[in-house]
């Protein structure tokens, strides 16, 4: 007997990755593929993709996808938060995709700067608002990246998640296109419609089941972004849930009751069920670590960290001035001193530093309308650096709980259960 199972696929930067999940979360299949062709650059800051490579790469992971003793119940979809494109009815892409770091035109974003609240995530200057301005055409309509994937297997070409519409403008609260849309001069009606993430928008077409080898049966369910799919694949579920990423800089989700929409500290919420994702970043992390220290360094001293022993120094880590989350300073300097003769003090210093940080921003976050911070998981690189967790699990003072997975596609597996019916 065949073992009920999903799919959630992840579409990232690079490559594509499918994961098949149990009821239960546990991994029973993955694959991936690279995404061939390097975002096309013209110009200052314009980024474009030809939609097809990730098609290709998709139908790729595929092939390489060993499905036997599963039974598919459910696909879903993340895509790069911001990535967009214009499509006729029938999903025929009507030129190249605006990626996600695609600089707008400066004279659009003017007008989207002029009608829009401060609160909503479709200011700043990739503005997927903006660029939709740009790219739509008559007889298109815009999706985003992972809404044209869900078209390929679905036939739908009209619809889109919450989390995937919420740059482009959509309202999460009042849970529709705004009105303040219309005064930009663009048809709201030029964008797809919205369901919670999470949710079953079709089945598969009997072409794409028969050629993925898929019952025909199969639910499309609506996806997320990469983002909070990575979110989810922790496992978090409770409002006061925090997953912290440590990697170049340092980055924060925290699962809440209430939304939280800070734009001066670059801070707004995505909508998940009937709760909420708030997240910010601090410029703090791994880059800060390696302004002053080489990874010879770190490999050297990391074995020689005494964490019951704090050094007492009270530093701020980063890698240049500035500073936008939990402190909103772009002058703010890094502060390292006084620097101890013993390179050991030094480096832990740092770690109990951006440990601080992370702590204070979590406290900024409850501070600014969110569930406080119940229990922490961990995601990069430093998330294995025990010595460095004991610090922080110190400031945070909350208990530290693990990870279901590190990759976003299991994530987005969770929708797709959700999506059948199956809350896990």
């Amino acid at each position: 007997m065949k073992t009920d199972a999903v799919l959630g696929i992840d579409i990232g930067t690079s490559g594509v990755r499918i994961a098949a999940t149990d009821e239960a979360n546990a991994l029973k299949a993955m694959s991936t593929a690279a995404i061939m062709a390097p975002m096309q650059m013209a110009g200052f800051g314009r980024a474009w993709q030809d939609p097809a490579i990730w098609w290709d790469a998709l139908l790729e992971a595929f092939k390489g996808l060993d499905l036997s003793g599963l039974a598919i119940r459910a696909i879903a979809i993340d895509g790069t938060s911001g990535t967009i494109l214009p499509v006729t009815a029938d999903g025929t892409p009507q030129g190249l995709a605006s990626m996600y770091n695609d600089v707008a035109v400066q004279a659009l974003l003017a007008i989207v700067a002029v009608h829009a609240p401060k609160e909503t995530a479709a200011l700043g200057s990739t503005s997927p608002l903006a660029r939709a301005m740009e790219l739509h055409k008559p007889g298109t309509r815009i999706l985003h990246q992972a809404d044209w994937l869900m078209g390929k297997l679905s036939g739908r070409f009209d619809v889109t998640d919450e989390n995937n519409a919420l740059k482009t403008g959509y309202d999460p609260v009042a849970r529709r296109w705004p009105d303040w849309i219309e005064g930009t001069d663009f048809d709201p009606a030029h964008l797809p419609r919205v369901v919670p993430a999470g949710t079953r928008v079709g089945t598969i077409t009997a072409d794409m089941a028969t050629a993925l080898g898929l019952p025909a049966d199969t639910a499309i369910v609506a996806g997320t972004t990469d983002g909070c799919a990575a979110f989810l694949a922790s496992g978090a579920r409770e409002p006061g849930d925090g997953v912290t990423s440590l990697g170049t800089t340092l980055t924060l989700k925290l699962l809440s009751a209430r939304p939280v929409f800070a734009p001066e500290f670059g801070i707004y919420s995505h909508r998940i069920g009937d709760q909420w994702l708030a997240g910010g970043a601090s410029n703090t992390g791994g880059a800060a670590i390696g302004a002053y220290l080489s990874k010879e360094d770190v490999a050297r001293l990391t074995p020689l960290i005494d964490p019951d022993h704090p050094t007492g120094l009270d530093y701020y880590p980063l890698p240049r001035p500035g500073e936008r989350f939990p402190v909103n300073d772009p002058a703010l300097e890094p502060r390292l001193t006084p620097r101890p003769g013993d390179d050991r003090v030094f480096f832990q210093a740092i770690l109990e530093g951006i440990a601080r940080i992370e702590a204070e921003a979590y406290q900024k976050l409850g501070q600014l309308g969110a569930s406080p911070l119940a229990s922490i998981r961990s995601a990069g690189g430093g998330a294995a650096n025990a010595a460095w967790t004991k610090i922080r699990l110190k400031a945070l003072g909350v208990p530290e709980k693990p990870s279901l997975s590190e990759h976003a596609a299991v994530g987005t597996a969770r929708l797709a259960w959700r999506g059948i019916g199956h809350a896990n």
